[in-house]
Formats: structure tokens, C-alpha cells, sequence
């Protein structure tokens, strides 16, 4: 593995902390599967969890998306990996699922949120609301970079069980 994240300066503004805070745990969980092959990143946690990093950057993709298009915006959206029926769909239909693809639209899904904070002050409060609650921009940065930080711990657990790998 290739660690090409930039850390975070310590002397940075809230909004650029922020946002340099959430660009390092992206750029950790590409790194945690860099170098893997499809099959690797399908590989499974162990039974019963169909927990994967390949599932991971699927939810992952998905939970940019949901905070980032609904939430922020309030902009009715599509499901890409799961759906009302498969609400675990993410992670449990990765075995046919196209690994490039997925990659590309979890990309795609990051430059979207990107797109939609760019120039809203952090205490604006999204058009959409999280269970019947309305949240800020500040609230739903610190809460990807949570989420991130939670599922890069999955995936650091994973990608040492493929392959012996650790790291940050």
C-alpha cells in the first residue's frame, strides 16, 4: 500500500479542518483496498457478518449521497445498492457486484458532496431532514467524518485478515 493521504494541518480553520478531516478518511479507506484484487475485496469478516471493503465504499457511497444530495440539498434521490426489501443490500450483494463500477460511483458520490457543501456556511441547516430532525452542515461534516473513522476500522480488521497488512 501506497499512503499518499495528506494529514490534516494542525492550525487549520473549523470548515477546512473539517472537510481536511473528511478527505483523509476517504482517502484511508481507498487506501486500506488498494492493491486488492475483486475476489479479496469481497472477502468476508467472518460469518454471520457479510461485512466486506468492498461493501464498505458501496455504504459508503451510499451514506455520502443520502447526507449529502437528501439531507444537505433535500433533493429526492435513488438507492444505488440496497433497497426497502434489501435494506442491508450494500453489504450483502457484493458477490456480483462490478468492483470498478462500485469505486466509480463511490468517487462520484464523494465529488457530488463536495459539490453540494461547496460555498454553505457550516451553520446552515439542510433542506432535508434526518429522522424528523433538522441538521447543519457542521453536524453532518463531523458525522461522515464518524462514520468513516467507524467502517475504516472495519476495513483496517478486513484488510489485515486478506492479507496481513496494517497501518493508520
Amino acid at each position: 500500500m501506497t499512503d499518499t493521504r495528506i494529514h490534516p494541518a494542525f492550525d487549520l480553520g473549523e470548515r477546512a479542518m473539517l472537510e481536511s478531516w473528511l478527505d483523509f478518511h476517504r482517502a484511508t479507506l481507498a487506501l486500506k483496498c488498494e492493491g486488492l484484487d475483486d475476489e479479496q475485496l469481497r472477502t468476508r469478516s467472518a460469518p454471520p457478518s457479510t461485512l466486506s471493503l468492498l461493501g464498505l465504499v458501496r455504504h459508503m457511497a451510499e451514506v455520502e449521497r443520502a447526507w449529502f444530495q437528501g439531507v444537505l440539498r433535500g433533493e429526492q434521490y435513488e438507492k444505488r445498492f440496497w433497497t426497502e426489501e434489501q435494506p442491508d443490500g450494500d453489504f450483502d450483494n457484493v458477490d456480483t457486484a462490478d468492483v470498478a463500477e462500485t469505486f466509480d460511483i463511490w468517487q462520484s458520490e464523494v465529488r457530488a458532496a463536495r459539490a453540494a457543501a461547496e460555498g454553505v456556511p457550516l451553520e446552515a441547516v439542510g433542506r432535508g431532514l434526518r429522522h424528523g430532525r433538522e441538521v447543519t452542515l457542521r453536524w453532518i461534516l463531523t458525522h461522515m467524518i464518524e462514520e468513516y473513522a467507524r467502517h475504516n476500522g472495519h476495513a483496517d480488521l478486513l484488510r489485515e485478515r486478506i492479507d496481513g497488512a496494517t497501518g493508520e
